[in-house]
């Protein structure tokens, strides 16, 4: 039995648990929550677009979703669009204010993952980043092999 310390999900856990203080501190500097900072980042990177788009990127439940973009609305961070042909249909677009944010956070974003790539080989950072990939793909086809099992 391999040991508990090791396995993958407490790797995964003290990962995240040493990286994420670092970003959210960041974050609170700018009065955002992890969350938010998300969605911003979904849209500096692709700008109006429709709250699915959005919770499928963010890993963010739709229902979560509305309030979070509620008190960004709020805080003036970004704007609903509503189609003029479809009231139902929705689009999220950053504001002026929530566009400026990116210019002051962003630096500060990158520095961070300086900091924790520090050490760190390109070659290996690169490996890194291509083996989570591809746990995360083989999961999310053993789910789907298993969703059309049952069926």
């Amino acid at each position: 039995m391999q040991n508990f310390s090791h396995s993958l999900p407490m790797m995964m856990n003290r990962t995240l648990d040493s990286v994420l203080p670092e970003f959210r501190a960041i974050f609170k500097t700018f009065d955002l929550t992890e969350q938010q900072w998300r969605i911003l980042r979904v849209l500096w990177n692709e700008d109006g677009i429709k709250l699915s788009d959005i919770s499928a990127q963010t890993l963010l439940p739709k229902p979560s979703l509305v309030g979070i973009i509620d008190r960004m609305e709020d805080k003036g961070l970004l704007k609903r669009i509503r189609s003029t042909s479809d009231r139902r249909s929705v689009r999220i677009s950053t504001s002026a204010k929530g566009r400026r944010l990116e210019e002051k956070i962003q630096p500060l974003v990158d520095e961070c993952y300086a900091r924790i790539a520090s050490g760190i080989k390109p070659r290996d950072w690169k490996i890194m980043m291509n083996t989570l990939q591809q746990i995360i793909d083989n999961t999310d086809a053993q789910a789907d092999n298993k969703t059309a099992v049952r069926k």
